[in-house]
């Protein structure tokens, strides 16, 4: 497995990446802390935490270079952030709206909801990149219980046999909901199971930004030779599945590692500043330009909100009797109800 964060001297950490890696870290947990709260006040019917997890989902997004393609699910918002996805784009998402609001150009694919459907996907990404001659290499990013599902070894399948520029980003942390991974498989790693499709498979600390920010550079390069990888980043999810779960009822902080439940903004703060960094600081500043640009993300996210009608538009090109029956239902409940997020 590879970690960088107490193997090596903190005095030779390129501070350039290092400010980069903390802000976006912090940003992030900001974004996380602030969703959260928005969620519990009604804003939105429900929110995925990512808290914990931050290092591993900066760490591979700054590993990308700008015309990789990101293949995002659900509780990957800290990656959307740090490749340039605005906030508001996200929080409209949380929403319920499919679109995003601005006219950003990031190169990524609408979040997954569905566990692992996004799998091929992101392997079809990459053989069109393959096929055209790009440069562009494609991150597909996933939780260690889509390990679980047929759309996993189908898209390992087809990278194993076409060979195209994918890496896969497996975040593990350790539950799928309340199921520990011990329950999702017999392997005694994730990565061990790409040897069965022949692809590499990597381990890394995931709580280590800078150990991940290596490990997905080098398996964006290695996929770009025509070896897709796949890495288990190995992290801690600090907060419930979703705001409808409750990890108290299951989850067992004391089975797991040091490293791998210890905070990980906290950790990197404490290793630059042993390195003379101004780590303290710059996550200061970080915090209150994040708590700004959330506000005005808020506002910009409800205030772009379209009719509900339009939730419809995109379904079928020629709509189905019963698709204008629920539209006609849903407009006759706003007009005796209201709407409950204006």
């Amino acid at each position: 497995m590879h970690r960088v964060v107490g193997d090596r001297d903190p005095g030779t950490v390129d501070p350039e990446l290092a400010r980069e890696l903390l802000e976006e870290m912090v940003r992030a947990r900001v974004f996380d802390e602030r969703a959260f709260a928005l969620q519990r006040q009604g804003w939105m019917s429900g929110y995925p935490p990512f808290r914990g997890q931050e290092a591993s989902q900066v760490g591979a997004a700054l590993a990308m270079a700008d015309d990789d393609w990101l293949v995002p699910t659900y509780r990957s918002n800290a990656m959307q952030l740090a490749r340039g996805v605005p906030m508001a784009d996200v929080l409209r998402f949380r929403r319920g709206y499919p679109e995003f609001g601005s006219d950003h150009d990031v190169p990524v694919l609408p979040q997954a909801v569905p566990i692992a459907s996004q799998l091929p996907h992101a392997v079809g990404l990459g053989m069109a990149a393959d096929r055209n001659d790009g440069d562009e290499a494609v991150v597909c990013y996933l939780g260690d219980g889509a390990t679980s599902e047929g759309d996993f070894h189908e898209a390992l399948e087809f990278a194993g046999v076409f060979e195209p520029p994918t890496a896969f980003l497996c975040e593990n942390n350790g539950w799928a909901i309340s199921t520990p991974t011990s329950m999702q498989t017999a392997s005694d790693t994730i990565a061990r199971k790409a040897d069965a499709y022949g692809i590499d498979g990597r381990r890394v600390d995931g709580n280590d930004p800078l150990a991940v920010h290596e490990t997905v550079r080098r398996a964006l390069a290695d996929a770009r030779a025509g070896a897709p990888v796949l890495v288990e980043s190995l992290t801690y999810r600090q907060g419930p599945h979703t705001t409808s779960d409750d990890p108290d009822r299951y989850a067992d902080r004391e089975a797991y590692p040091a490293w791998r439940t210890r905070d990980p903004v906290e950790r990197f703060v404490e290793f630059l500043e042993a390195g003379d960094h101004p780590a303290a600081g710059v996550a200061e500043s970080a915090r209150e330009t994040a708590d700004s640009e959330f506000d005005a993300a808020r506002e910009a996210a409800a205030a772009a909100e379209p009719d509900p009608d339009e939730l419809f538009d995109p379904v079928y090109g020629d709509p189905p009797a019963a698709l204008d029956r629920q539209r006609e239902a849903l407009a006759e409940h706003l007009r005796r109800n209201g709407d409950p997020y204006r």
